[in-house]
């Protein structure tokens, strides 16, 4: 116990000053950085309920005693609410295994308390309980908040939207059009309470919610004789999913090529698509999109708390060339 202890006060001594100088409120203060304390801690200030703490545990291999890693666990945990001095309610425990098919977006809860957090001027609704992750995926605050300096002006679709957290960045950074498009209609709702969070009107002609298989609607929109035009794409596909609602199987090594080329012929004359996925394994063909302008700025997406290898998403910037 101390000697994760001792990790987490260095680690949250470090990162807090970080974060006050670059105005983040939400990021991830330990990351297995121990191996025999394998969690991952996300620090949440809410707007109305103070601190809470989100912990996902990494599933032991079947080497290590049950009873070994519960007692571990134990510590950690009794290490973290001494640190951070918050209830036990407060502390959100999820045991995260490697995810078939659509299982990380499957409910695990009901509790439906939602609860409201800043980033770079936007709020955003979080879901501690119900899901295996919160509805906002820490690692990607950099393209976020790059999206929502690019968006002034411009009309934005994001594709695999999630809960619409790229969404708001682009509306509050004064997109003059967004376009949200994801399978799930719980997502898409979820985009629309964080749209009326900050105030803006929720699946209206300005921003529009399209519940869709993304690569269907994308092939349907080229094959289209009026296809719609954006100045900035995002497109952050899973890695995998044969989700029963998809007619298909989504497999983001195998399909990427067609995704950016129906991306990019979406894209207005200088727009620019951000394209990102978190598939470990994954390799870009540059061969196959070589007439494209591809620019990898994995390492310009990536915050402090997230500089431990291997990274957390890869990204890139495509645009015509």
């Amino acid at each position: 116990m101390i000697e994760f202890a001792n990790r987490l006060r260095k680690n949250h001594t470090h990162l807090a000053k970080w974060a006050r100088r670059k105005g983040i409120h939400a990021y991830r203060v330990y990351d297995a950085d121990l191996p025999h304390y394998a969690l991952a801690v996300d620090l949440y200030p809410t707007i109305e309920d103070g601190l809470h703490l989100h912990v996902q545990e990494y599933a032991p291999p079947k080497s290590i005693d049950p009873e070994k890693a519960a007692t571990r666990l134990a510590e950690a945990l009794a290490a973290l609410q001494i640190h951070f001095d918050v209830p036990d309610e407060n502390i959100h425990l999820k045991r995260r295994r490697i995810q078939k098919g659509d299982a990380q977006y499957q409910k695990l809860n009901d509790e439906q308390r939602m609860f409201a957090v800043e980033e770079h001027g936007c709020a955003l609704w979080i879901n501690f309980d119900d899901y295996l992750d919160t509805g906002l995926f820490l690692d990607h605050r950099p393209l976020r908040q790059r999206i929502g300096q690019e968006a002034a002006g411009k009309r934005v679709l994001n594709l695999f939207c999630y809960t619409g957290a790229g969404t708001i960045h682009a509306a509050c950074g004064g997109a003059v059009q967004t376009m949200s498009v994801d399978l799930s209609t719980t997502y898409l709702n979820w985009a629309g309470e964080n749209l009326r969070l900050n105030h803006f009107e929720s699946d209206s002609d300005t921003h529009r919610l399209i519940r869709a298989d993304c690569l269907e609607w994308l092939a349907q929109q080229v094959r289209s004789s009026h296809p719609p035009e954006f100045d900035l794409i995002f497109c952050d596909p899973p890695s995998f999913s044969n989700s029963k609602k998809m007619d298909g199987v989504l497999d983001v090594q195998r399909d990427h090529v067609g995704m950016i080329e129906h991306c990019v012929r979406l894209l207005a004359p200088d727009g620019v698509l951000y394209f990102s996925n978190n598939y470990q394994r994954f390799k870009l063909d540059s061969e196959a999109l070589q007439h494209l302008k591809v620019q990898d700025i994995t390492t310009q997406t990536l915050d402090e708390d997230f500089k431990r290898p291997p990274p957390a998403h890869r990204a890139w910037r495509i645009q015509r060339a």
